[in-house]
C-alpha cells in the first residue's frame, strides 16, 4: 500500500499529536486530526495549525475533527495515533474501535504503559508500542512550541510480541516525516526504558512549578531524582525487564548497573530540554487540569506493591502530588524542603 493511501487519525492532537500532525500532513499523508478541545480545533480549521520549531515558525493547513464528529465518520482508518493523556486513553480506544478493521492498529504516542490498556481492549495484534523522546507545549488554540526538531526526536516502536510486521513497516515509513525511528522487538522494555527517565523529572519539577533544567540544578534536588530512577531501575529488574539503549544512547555507552538510570536523565537534559521546558504535569495543572500521577510514579508505587515491596521515595513524592491535586499544595520552589524530606525520609 502506497503511504499516501494509508488513512491515519491522530486522537488528542495537543503539543505531541499536533507536532507530528502537522509533519504527517505536511507529508502528504491522509491524516485527519481529532480532538477534544473546540477552540483548539476551530483554530485548526480557520488558520491551520501552526508549529514554532526552535523559532522556526510554520502553518500547516489540516483536516481537523471535533470529538463528537467521529460518530459521522464511516471509513475506518488503517492507522489511529493518539496523543491524549495516559488517563484518557481507554476510553479513545473505545471510541475509535468501530473505524478499526481487523488489521488497523492503534499506537500510543504517550508515556507510561497505556499499550496494556490497548491490548486489553482492542486486542494485541492492533497495538503498537511507541516510545518517544520530544518536548513540546501548547500555549493556545493552534499554536504549538515544538523544542526539538524532527531530525532530534526519537521514537522506537514495535508490536507487542516483537514480531515484523507489515503494517508495523508502514508506522515506522508514516512516522519518518516526524522522528527518527527506530523499529524495536522489544517496545515494552523500550518504554520502560522511557518510563526510568520520566520518573525523576515529571513530578519533582512540576511540585516545584520550574522549567525541569532549573529543577534540576535546584541544591538537593538531583539526589531525590536519582533516588527515584534507581528504584524504578531496579522494579524493571525485577519484572524482567531487559535493559536497553534508548533515546539515542549507543549500545556501548549503557553501563551495567543503575547509573543507566541517572544517565537516561541526563540524556533528557542534554538532548530534549530547553531552558524554558516544562514537563507534561507541570503544564496540566498551570491549565488547570489534573496531572498523569498513575502513569509515573504511581506506576512505580502500584507495581512495586504488586511484588510485595515498596518504593519509598517515590511513594512520598506521589503523596505531595497527591497533596497538590487536593489543593493543599501549588507548584513553587516553596516546595523544595518537602522534597528533601522525601529522601531523608525514605
Amino acid at each position: 500500500m502506497e503511504l499516501e493511501s494509508v488513512r491515519i487519525a491522530v486522537v488528542g492532537t495537543g503539543a505531541v499529536g499536533g507536532s507530528v500532525s502537522a509533519d504527517l500532513a505536511e507529508a502528504g499523508l491522509d491524516v485527519t486530526l481529532i480532538d477534544q478541545w473546540p477552540a483548539h480545533v476551530e483554530a485548526m480549521r480557520t488558520h491551520g495549525l501552526t508549529v514554532n520549531t526552535l523559532g522556526a515558525e510554520r502553518t500547516v493547513a489540516v483536516r481537523a475533527r471535533h470529538l463528537c464528529e467521529v460518530a459521522e465518520l464511516r471509513h475506518p482508518f488503517d492507522i489511529v495515533l493518539t496523543g491524549v493523556k495516559t488517563y484518557d486513553t481507554r476510553w479513545v480506544a473505545e471510541l475509535m474501535r468501530p473505524l478499526l478493521r481487523d488489521d488497523s492498529v492503534f499506537v500510543g504516542l504517550q508515556n507510561g504503559m497505556t499499550i496494556d490498556d490497548s491490548a486489553e481492549l482492542l486486542g494485541p495484534e492492533r497495538t503498537i508500542g511507541c516510545a518517544m523522546g520530544i518536548a513540546a507545549n501548547m500555549p493556545e488554540p493552534g499554536y504549538i512550541n515544538r523544542e526539538v526538531t524532527p531530525a532530534g526526536t526519537w521514537f522506537a516502536i514495535g508490536t507487542l510480541d516483537g514480531s515484523r510486521t507489515e503494517r508495523l513497516d508502514q508506522l515506522a515509513a508514516v512516522l519518518a516525516p516526524a522522528a527518527a525511528v527506530e523499529v524495536t522487538d522489544d517496545v515494552r522494555s523500550a518504554k520502560w526504558m522511557k518510563l526510568i527517565a520520566n520518573i525523576p523529572e515529571m513530578l519533582p519539577s512540576a511540585l516545584l512549578g520550574v522549567p525541569l533544567l532549573e529543577a534540576a540544578t535546584m541544591p538537593g534536588i538531583r539526589p531525590v531524582m536519582d533516588a527515584m530512577s534507581r528504584e524504578a531501575y531496579a522494579l524493571a529488574l525485577d519484572l524482567g525487564i531487559a535493559i536497553r539503549p534508548a533515546l539515542g544512547i549507543a549500545p556501548e555507552d549503557v553501563p551495567d548497573g543503575d547509573q543507566y538510570s541517572l544517565d537516561l536523565l541526563d540524556r533528557v537534559l542534554s538532548h530534549f530540554s530547553q531552558p524554558g521546558t516544562k514537563v507534561a504535569v507541570l503544564q496540566d495543572w498551570e491549565k488547570g487540569r489534573r496531572g498523569e500521577l498513575d502513569a509515573f510514579s504511581g506506576y512505580i508505587v502500584r507495581k512495586r506493591a504488586e511484588l510485595g515491596g515498596r518504593a519509598p521515595v517515590n511513594e512520598a513524592v506521589l503523596r505531595l502530588a497527591e497533596r497538590l491535586e487536593r489543593g493543599e499544595l501549588v507548584p513553587s520552589p516553596e516546595n523544595a524542603p518537602l522534597l528533601l524530606d522525601a529522601l531523608a525520609q525514605a
